[in-house]
């Protein structure tokens, strides 16, 4: 039995002279055929049948074991080699084949060395594939890449009696060149996306303060909103009713005053006082001035004033001696009068 599995492995391993001379099992007449190998047999030269595991009869001198191949599944290193990417990339790479063979008939007779043939078409056919990828996309697509070269292989290989059921690559070495700017640019990367995030950070650190002294505006504006509110309702509306009830009675006061003897003659006294001391505060506050063509002639200023003032209360004067007829019981002293002591107090 051991020398039955060297005789298969050299018969597989070996180029196709060795296997044919003296590793082949030899007709006795009975023969056992082990589980997953199949027994090419050959009857005066040509092609007779397969032998299936088991026990078989053959036919001494007329009938030959001429192949022995292996139903297991084969693994075969593909040697390390060099292909150009779409960038003109120059890569080391190699890779691993998983083989089965389905047909021992096309596996004997199709192809002289069915090993070597499929390693040359994997070797081939991996380095077309890789013409087709830039540097960036061999990393990314091993996977798409193995499916295209397990079905270039299956496409070859149908002829053989062989079928590729994977293929997987091993190591892929890059120049170190290559291999240096690619440290760089995962560190740019890495170093791009840590500024990123920290502006990210940055931009929601300033949002959620922005955001605080908004909520803090409102709420202060509101606060004093509502202060306001109190202060219009409370104090400040006692405040505004003292002071229309102190100006109703102050008005009450000097309706009084004026409908007494000599009321008049005291508001026009008043008046002309009022009137000569903002006359006197002109051109103090500020430089542009409106002044009536008649500056130097003050009595007729004062004048003009009283008649204003005389012309206002005449109406108010009728009533109140229809009202009260003797009211009055002196005559009013003239306006020219009272010029008079006003011009003589001054002086």
């Amino acid at each position: 039995l051991q020398r039955s599995q060297q005789l298969k492995r050299s018969a597989w391993l070996a180029p196709a002279p060795c296997r044919l001379s003296s590793g082949l099992p030899v007709n006795i007449g009975v023969l056992f055929v082990p589980q997953q190998e199949a027994w090419v047999v050959e009857r005066m030269g040509k092609f007779h049948r397969i032998l299936e595991p088991g026990l078989n009869f053959l036919i001494p001198l007329l009938d030959r074991i001429r192949y022995v191949q292996s139903l297991k599944e084969i693994v075969i290193n593909v040697p390390e080699q060099s292909a150009v990417t779409l960038d003109n990339v120059t890569l080391q790479i190699d890779g691993v084949l998983y083989l089965r063979v389905m047909d021992p008939y096309k596996a004997s007779y199709g192809v002289e060395d069915p090993e070597y043939a499929v390693t040359q078409l994997a070797q081939t056919t991996m380095r077309s594939e890789l013409g087709k990828l830039s540097l960036d996309r061999v990393f990314r697509e091993r996977e798409s890449l193995n499916a295209n070269i397990v079905d270039a292989i299956n496409q070859a290989s149908d002829y053989w009696g062989i079928r590729c059921l994977r293929y997987e690559i091993k190591d892929i070495h890059v120049p170190p060149r290559v291999k240096e700017s690619m440290q760089m640019q995962v560190e740019a990367e890495r170093r791009k996306r840590a500024m990123v995030l920290e502006s990210e950070g940055t931009r929601e650190s300033a949002i959620n303060v922005a955001e605080g002294q908004k909520q803090a505006q409102i709420l202060a504006s509101e606060a004093e909103k509502a202060e306001q509110i109190n202060k219009a309702a409370g104090r400040e509306a006692n405040a505004v009713l003292v002071k229309a009830r102190a100006k109703a009675e102050a008005i009450q006061l000097l309706a009084a005053a004026l409908a007494q003897q000599h009321g008049s003659a005291a508001a026009s006294l008043s008046v002309a006082e009022q009137y000569v001391s903002a006359f006197s505060k002109l051109a103090k506050d500020s430089n542009t001035l409106l002044l009536p063509s008649n500056t130097g002639d003050v009595s007729s200023m004062v004048a003009q004033a009283l008649g204003i003032y005389t012309s206002l209360t005449k109406p108010q004067a009728a009533k109140t001696q229809e009202e009260v007829p003797s009211a009055r019981e002196d005559p009013q002293p003239p306006a020219t009068e009272v010029l008079k002591a006003e011009e003589a107090s001054s002086s």
